[in-house]
């Protein structure tokens, strides 16, 4: 199972890349691997304003739909057009091509109460 040192982790199964004073998000590579064939995303609304642990869009695989969650507070800034075409990108490069939005982060503190990689091993265990 592939969990990169460098990323933060959510108890819901979403990754958090920090680029300064805002987030990329995806899905892990484990929680990819538990939905199967991803079939479809429906993405977050730009500009939308987020509360942590809301639910702002929605994985569909051939098994299931999942609940993608902000892992902080922020403002939508950026989603992944890439994945209305080709939603598979989230099974085969589920740290690269296959994030599915940028968060503008309220409060930078709100990152401390993620887990790191270590922490997350621990979840999944």
């Amino acid at each position: 199972m592939n969990i990169p040192d460098d990323l933060l982790y959510t108890e819901s199964h979403e990754w958090i890349k920090r680029e300064g004073d805002k987030i990329r998000v995806g899905i892990t590579d484990h929680a990819q691997s538990e939905l199967t064939d991803v079939v479809y995303v429906e993405l977050p609304k730009m500009d939308r304003q987020a509360n942590a642990k809301e639910a702002i869009a929605v994985i569909e695989s051939v098994k299931a739909a999942s609940d993608i969650y902000a892992p902080v507070q922020g403002t939508i800034v950026d989603v992944n057009k890439a994945l209305e075409a080709d939603p598979g990108l989230i099974n085969r490069e589920p740290y690269g091509q296959g994030w599915i939005f940028v968060l503008k982060i309220d409060n930078a503190d709100d990152l401390k109460q993620l887990k790191d990689a270590e922490g997350y091993k621990k979840q999944i265990a």
